[in-house]
């Protein structure tokens, strides 16, 4: 299966390096640029970590198939019924199914995403769209009272205003 992701790795590395763009600084007396310096710099990481992330969404479950003699796998094919076309050198490959990280599994580790915190507005990795696994997230609304504007008066005197703010936090379901 390496073999198999290998040049999906390599095909990843082309994407980067097409990514690669030249980027300058001019350096001078008020803005002027009287020296130029400019240097190669590698695509943003989270653009790749998009592409890689499509990859793996993309992955196509395969198949060992073995020769009549041989005890090892000579070549992986796509497990669909009816397929036997081999997965193309840009494409992904899995052969075992990854556990659902969703729910709770000691034979795993994972220790599934209930009642994690979550970010209700953002559309990042701790998203709750993401996170609770369309299970949806609980909404908890608490105050926070703290001592604010302090002032010192005239020896040995502080003065302070209390402040509050409402504040909601979001779990996961």
């Amino acid at each position: 299966m390496q073999s198999c992701n290998t040049p999906c790795g390599r095909f990843t590395k082309i994407v980067l390096e097409k990514g690669m763009h030249l980027e300058c600084k001019c350096h001078g007396v008020s803005g002027s640029c009287t020296t130029k310096t400019c240097w190669t710099t590698l695509p943003k990481f989270r653009q790749l970590g998009y592409i890689l992330k499509d990859k793996y969404n993309q992955a196509i479950h395969v198949e060992p198939v073995r020769a009549s003699r041989n005890k090892r796998p000579t070549f992986l094919k796509i497990k669909k019924p009816h397929s036997y076309r081999k997965p193309l050198d840009t494409e992904l490959v899995y052969i075992e199914k990854s556990p659902n990280y969703c729910e709770a599994d000691p034979l795993t580790g994972s220790m599934g995403t209930q009642g994690r915190l979550c970010n209700k507005t953002a559309q990042q990795p701790n998203s709750c769209d993401l996170m609770c696994c369309g299970r949806g997230y609980n909404t908890h609304q608490y105050s926070r009272v703290w001592q604010c504007n302090c002032k010192f008066l005239w020896c040995c005197y502080v003065k302070c205003n209390t402040c509050s703010e409402r504040t909601e936090l979001y779990t996961c379901k």
